[in-house]
């Protein structure tokens, strides 16, 4: 896409383990385009989060990025270090955690956190720090800004602290906002409210959102583009409406299937056999043919990443055909 703010070229993240090496990500490529929000969905271990928190550069040993670009309106985020790669987080690519306490201290009020990442980056006065402060919990629709400010993290339900730390990820205006499960842990109405702000934020302030998920129901009402990972690949890549609708690989067919919203009540769900392969023994072969109905002899070769129509793409030998 032309207009592509984030993107990832071949990023492989490694991990030293006793025994061998472990490739969380292995050659992972998407891009990402102003005011779009792109899913990034998979089984727990497939290599989704690892794929978030090496794009910001928080890998630490025995963790490293082997190799590959993340190119951040064409700068290279795997280049910096240091003071370099911190002036960039925040400012530019910014991140929201799955658990909201992991961003706030719960020892200080929401205003003192807010300010301090307003000055993190923009020289300004205490004053105009905490206009924007306000401004920031206003966008993302929490009633009583001033009110809010002054509380402390405890005194704010689950979902009114995940407001508050998708409103701190805005407070710079940054071009991409990586989403870490961040609306798992909240009831389903309240999960509903905030993917409808992130909706309205995207197309409105022209963040672009990377919102990692292992929740297809989640991606099918808010990305406009799915990336399907499992055992540290992208396996099939597209359109949110075209994938969901006419999945090409058998793990998203899989996937898919096991929706309880797909079927009539009381039937029973489909699943996908077996479970997700150790990445310290992958082999040779796709990783997924061991749980694929379709495996056949040449699936104990590397897959080949075939081109569909539309922009779509499958990792696949023998990817589901549709007419």
């Amino acid at each position: 896409m032309s207009d592509a703010v984030l993107r990832v070229q071949d990023l492989r993240t490694e991990f030293a383990v006793r025994g061998g090496v472990v490739k969380a990500v292995d050659g992972v490529s998407f891009e990402v385009g102003r005011g779009r929000i792109l899913g990034l969905v998979g089984e727990s271990g497939s290599g989704k989060s690892v794929t978030a928190y090496s794009i910001l550069g928080l890998i630490e040993a025995p963790g490293r990025i082997a190799g590959g670009q993340v190119l951040l309106n064409g700068v290279d985020l795997t280049q910096l270090r240091g003071e370099a790669l911190r002036q960039i987080r925040g400012a530019q690519i910014a991140m929201v955690f799955q658990d909201p306490m992991m961003t706030l201290n719960p020892v200080l009020k929401v205003s003192t956190q807010m300010v301090a990442a307003v000055k993190a980056h923009d020289k300004v006065s205490t004053a105009e720090a905490l206009e924007r402060a306000g401004q920031a919990l206003v966008t993302v629709g929490i009633p009583s800004p001033q009110e809010r400010l002054d509380a402390y993290p405890h005194q704010l339900s689950g979902g009114m602290r995940q407001r508050v730390a998708i409103a701190i990820a805005l407070l710079h205006r940054p071009a991409v906002i990586l989403a870490d499960e961040p609306t798992t842990a909240l009831d389903v109405s309240i999960q509903g409210q905030i993917l409808a702000e992130v909706r309205r934020l995207a197309s409105e302030t022209g963040t672009a959102f990377v919102w990692v998920t292992h929740d297809l129901a989640v991606v099918s009402s808010l990305a406009d583009d799915i990336c399907v990972m499992y055992a540290g690949k992208i396996v099939e890549a597209g359109s949110a409406d075209a994938v969901m609708a006419e999945p090409h690989h058998p793990y998203t067919a899989g996937l898919l299937a096991s929706v309880p919203a797909e079927h009539e009540p009381g039937t029973r769900l489909q699943q996908v056999p077996g479970q997700a392969p150790s990445l310290a023994d992958l082999g040779q072969g796709c990783a997924f043919a061991p749980r694929c109905a379709k495996a056949s002899p040449v699936c104990n070769t590397p897959p080949p990443l075939q081109q569909l129509a539309n922009g779509r793409s499958a990792l696949c030998h023998h990817p589901i055909q549709w007419t």
